[in-house]
């Protein structure tokens, strides 16, 4: 036999096995109504999920030997904890290249569940997910029952986990490092057992940022990337909404060399009577959207609660002049260590935040 006839059978039989091997496999569609989304997700632009949102998450429950799923990134500056069975694997970074992933292989029979949870923020480029690959026996299951409770937060860098997970103290910025899985919000919401979604942004506020956005430019949003998307509340209706916000504005309002200063307020600074009126401003803004929430008008834990600060009574003045019942406030002490909190200290502020609701709130 020849090089060149050899090199075709052997081509050939590569061909056929992988036809053999594919014929079994079980394509689910990103469409497909067993998948499990939780988030912000936009399937409108393209046959495919964008996510964008720290906390965003893609579950499915399936039998299978083992299961990929078909990512393109924009930037392949994303991360997702990927979970098998409840139990944490490993973590993904997908990748420029429209390609597959194996989450999990060599699995035993019977049902299985796979979770993929975006740990990243927004601004480290779009995900595009088109579905999953189950190959051995393939079968899809149904989704589990929608929960009972629902939970949204609205916050900065401490809400996204920003440099949680960078045990060197630097408080590095590289997007590795950022976990909102480990974040105070995803505690919260699992202690609940409740429907999680995060609309944050390192770096946000209310009257200004360190970058040209505000929260009450970027909370209604679908893609946070364009400012004509525009997020559809009535297809999330969440029990409880915590916003836990002012902690960058009580920097840059004392920095009037600051372009975004400069942007927001020109030469001077805003007054006390601006900043109270702006969060309260906020506030309505979500209430009008969740005409029945319970929304709890968090503050900490980095030095906007410091001793003798004033925006915890920004906040409180705010809720007062709101005159709701169901609008409450919670401050959580200034933790005295520089940089984010910690996984020790987001810990701490769950545990804060669940004795705050168990005591107050009915859901």
């Amino acid at each position: 036999m020849n090089i060149f006839k050899g090199t075709l059978l052997i081509v050939a039989a590569l061909l056929f096995a992988a036809a053999c091997t594919d014929k079994h496999d079980l394509v689910v569609k990103y469409s497909s109504p067993n998948i499990d989304y939780s988030g912000r997700i936009d399937t409108t632009t393209h046959p495919a999920a964008d996510l964008f949102w720290s906390g965003t998450s893609i579950r499915i429950n399936f039998e299978g030997e083992s299961i990929s799923a078909l990512f393109q990134e924009e930037r392949g500056d994303n991360y997702y904890n990927v979970f098998v069975d409840n139990d944490s694997a490993f973590v993904l970074r997908p990748d420029t290249t429209k390609q597959y992933y194996q989450l999990a292989s060599g699995l035993a029979a019977g049902k299985h569940t796979v979770e993929l949870f975006k740990r990243t923020e927004w601004d480290r480029g779009v995900s595009t997910f088109y579905g999953f690959r189950i190959s051995g026996n393939a079968k899809v299951l149904p989704k589990a029952d929608a929960k009972k409770r629902k939970i949204e937060f609205y916050g900065n860098s401490i809400t996204a986990g920003y440099a949680v997970d960078d045990f060197s103290g630097k408080d590095r910025s590289d997007s590795i490092f950022t976990n909102n899985y480990e974040s105070y919000a995803r505690i919260t919401a699992s202690h609940f057992d409740a429907d999680y979604r995060c609309i944050c942004k390192s770096g946000i506020g209310i009257t200004v940022s360190w970058f040209p956005l505000i929260m009450p430019e970027m909370y209604n949003r679908l893609d946070p990337n364009d400012p004509d998307s525009r997020w559809d509340f009535s297809q999330y209706t969440p029990d409880v909404v915590v916003i836990n916000l002012f902690q960058n504005d009580s920097w840059i309002v004392n920095i009037p060399d600051n372009a975004e200063f400069k942007h927001r307020f020109g030469t001077e600074a805003p007054s006390k009577e601006f900043i109270v009126q702006a969060y309260a401003d906020f506030v309505r803004s979500i209430r009008r959207e969740y005409p029945n929430a319970q929304i709890i008008c968090a503050l900490g834990t980095m030095d906007a609660t410091r001793e003798g600060s004033e925006w915890p009574a920004y906040v409180q003045q705010a809720v007062d002049q709101l005159n709701d019942a169901k609008i409450y406030t919670h401050f959580i002490p200034f933790k005295k260590t520089p940089g984010h909190p910690s996984i020790a200290e987001q810990q701490e502020m769950a545990n804060s935040l669940i004795q705050f609701i168990d005591e107050r709130i009915a859901w």
